[in-house]
């Protein structure tokens, strides 16, 4: 992921007149896209429930107990943001979605400050 970057203008589609997030969140999304789907059994769709936690375990995996602020230096600090990052990649053409699907399904997943605390249950996932 580190050696990857949208063309300019991809990213210049993908912010469009809003410059919220950095280049990185969007390609941490794809990324944990290709996370989720490496550990089910058969590739399928995912909810924006299972895509925001599979973010936060990404992200954990990725950066130990850094997760929230190199999250939060991407600008993403709660779980709409990575819906919103989702829905501008869909825009961009460069994700699919279900016209079941809402990005209301990112709404108040979890809160970041509870989910990428020191004291949150992490049931091994980023221990060693």
């Amino acid at each position: 992921m580190n050696e990857l970057h949208f063309s300019d203008s991809v990213l210049a589609r993908l912010r469009g007149s809003d410059e919220e997030y950095h280049e990185r969140a969007y390609l941490f999304v794809l990324a944990t896209i290709e996370y989720l789907q490496s550990r089910l059994e058969v590739r399928r769709h995912v909810s924006g429930q299972e895509l925001a936690w599979a973010c936060r375990d990404f992200a954990v995996e990725r950066f130990g107990l850094l997760a929230r602020p190199v999250l939060e230096h991407w600008g993403v600090r709660r779980t709409e943001d990575i819906g919103r990052i989702v829905y501008s990649l869909v825009q961009a053409g460069l994700l699919a979605a279900l016209p079941t699907d809402r990005e209301e399904e990112f709404a108040a997943v979890y809160a970041f400050e509870d989910a990428f605390s020191e004291d949150y249950d992490w049931g091994g996932v980023g221990k060693a």
